[in-house]
């Protein structure tokens, strides 16, 4: 409305200097023709008569044009209309510029549909695939890790096939967590996964995820302090965030040695709350910071370590999805920071 209100205003400031430039125009004319000739009252009249004319004649113009325009300008709209609610143009094509545009935006918008019909065909297929991926590989795994825990208990068996079965055991774990981590990255992906973002205090995301990694933390010697007034709060979905601090926090207790110490500090500002999860762990190269958020990246001393480099790609998704973000800062011997940031509204 306020832009059709400002093209008004434009289009009638250029009739106005239109119609002063047209009058300034037959003035002059008019001037110069009773300079040129001798003072005769009739030619006087007849000048007024003639610019009268020539403003009068301007202003049907104008008024023929401005009428012409704006039952274009309807007949437009009515067809967008028509067309964005799927009806057909109701007179037959005709050799002109206006029914011409109107079977091409129709044609245009019944493309537009078909392409999202085959796109939402396509979205529910992937959906099926990733349901058969995750129902399909559940009880395979699971009869291995069962099998490799009975072939564990089972008594006489030598060092060297109790080896084989935990490297059996462990390598079952670590497909089974990589499958469930791909299906879930497809699936929020994908959009079957809806995050609902609200605000809700941050203290009760964070201990969920903290109580996932204590138990790894002690096992290497590794203090975990956090610093989080129950005040500070965000607007986020605290399953899938939680699901995403967990990534940073298990990375953090992954690659910081024993006896280390990992932190947690949570503040809030008027556009966006910060979590940083600070480790004091082997570092990332300065050259590898800007990489380290890809999917299956992992930096060179990070191959010796367990994982696929899909943690922190599938947290950034995560946060990306309730308009916040992610950065990352480390010195190589010293320790990394990831910091997340949370929108308050």
């Amino acid at each position: 409305m306020k832009k059709r209100q400002l093209y008004r205003s434009s289009r009638n400031a250029g009739v106005l200097i239109y119609f002063l430039l047209l009058l300034l125009i037959v003035i002059l004319y008019a001037a110069r023709v009773i300079a040129a000739a001798e003072w005769d009252p009739k030619l006087l009249g007849s000048t007024v008569i003639f610019i009268s004319s020539v403003l009068v004649l301007a202003l049907l113009r104008e008024r023929a044009l401005r009428r012409r325009f704006d039952a274009m300008t309807d007949s437009v709209e009515q067809m967008v209309d028509g067309a964005m609610h799927g009806r057909k143009p109701s007179a037959p094509f005709e050799e002109s510029r206006l029914s011409a545009l109107e079977h091409r935006l129709f044609r245009y918008i019944e493309m537009n549909q078909a392409s999202e019909q085959s796109l939402e065909a396509e979205k529910n297929n992937i959906k099926a695939l990733l349901s058969d991926i995750s129902h399909q590989t559940k009880t395979p795994l699971a009869n291995i890790m069962l099998y490799s825990q009975l072939l564990d208990e089972k008594p006489g068996a030598d060092e060297d096939s109790r080896f084989l079965v935990s490297q059996i055991a462990a390598q079952s774990d670590k497909l089974d967590w990589l499958i469930a981590s791909l299906v879930k990255l497809s699936r929020l992906e994908a959009g079957m996964i809806a995050l609902h973002a609200a605000p809700a205090p941050v203290i009760q995301t964070l201990s969920r995820a903290l109580t996932q990694v204590y138990t790894r933390a002690e096992a290497k010697d590794i203090a975990i302090s956090t610093d989080c007034s129950s005040q500070v709060a965000a607007r986020h979905d605290p399953q899938w965030t939680a699901e995403a601090l967990f990534n940073l926090l298990e990375n953090a207790v992954k690659y910081t040695a024993a006896g280390g110490t990992i932190t947690v500090q949570a503040e809030s500002n008027e556009m966006f709350t910060r979590i940083d999860v600070t480790d004091t762990g082997m570092g990332i190269p300065a050259a590898e910071l800007e990489h380290i958020f890809k999917r299956f990246y992992r930096g060179q001393a990070a191959r010796e370590y367990e994982g696929v480099g899909i943690g922190l790609f599938l947290s950034r998704e995560i946060v990306n999805r309730q308009g916040g973000f992610m950065q990352a800062s480390s010195t190589v011997g010293e320790g990394t920071r990831i910091s997340v940031y949370l929108p308050q509204n």
